[in-house]
């Protein structure tokens, strides 16, 4: 009788251990669950590490212009912020403020709400080249009648009039070296034919 009452008590331990040891685990595991909901919530990325000095990449350098905000509120709004820091090399055609306001107001509030994500994300990564194209480069491929391809899949053709160099049909206004490739800042919004 004895060995009886101390087999149930000894099951009766047990069963109260294991119980409170799973208890404690689910609590551990939803602490575990909200951080990583937490986390998730965050941006994470190249793009959102801090870098203090050194050359600026394509999306330092347009967060640092005065004349490409309106390009850093699409790039936020598309999600694409990590697609121009990458360590490239890579070739970005970054449309001014003025090439924006040629877009009529009503299509570009559109293009920033959140379900057109998807479509400014498109139309953003056509501005994209994966590769290192400097003005020599462009030249080069204007002369030889080759298209470049851009991250949105598409191609897009470089010419060159009266010395001026035009990528999908708009001009190249100016140009800057940065960490990760070469940024062209051009007149119009190069717009996918898709």
């Amino acid at each position: 009788m004895k060995t009886l009452i101390k087999s149930l008590l000894l099951f009766a331990f047990l069963g109260c251990f294991v119980a409170c040891n799973n208890s404690a685990k689910s609590s551990e595991d939803n602490a575990s669950q909200t951080t990583t909901n937490d986390t998730s919530n965050e941006k994470t990325g190249q793009a959102f590490i801090k870098d203090e000095g050194g050359t600026p990449n394509a999306l330092q350098l347009a967060m640092q212009s005065e004349d490409h905000t309106t390009l850093v509120t699409a790039v936020q709004a598309a999600g694409v912020e990590n697609a121009l820091v990458n360590v490239g090399p890579l070739t970005v055609f970054a449309p001014n403020n003025t090439a924006f306001s040629k877009i009529d107001e009503a299509t570009l509030n559109d293009l920033l709400k959140p379900e057109n994500k998807g479509k400014l994300a498109l139309i953003l990564t056509n501005h994209v080249a994966p590769s290192n194209f400097p003005v020599e480069m462009l030249k080069k491929n204007a002369e030889k009648n080759r298209k470049l391809y851009m991250a949105s899949g598409e191609y897009v053709e470089v010419t060159q009039q009266d010395g001026d160099l035009y990528v999908g049909g708009t001009k190249i206004i100016a140009t800057v070296n940065v960490s990760n490739g070469w940024v062209h800042i051009v007149e119009d919004v190069i717009l996918p034919k898709n």
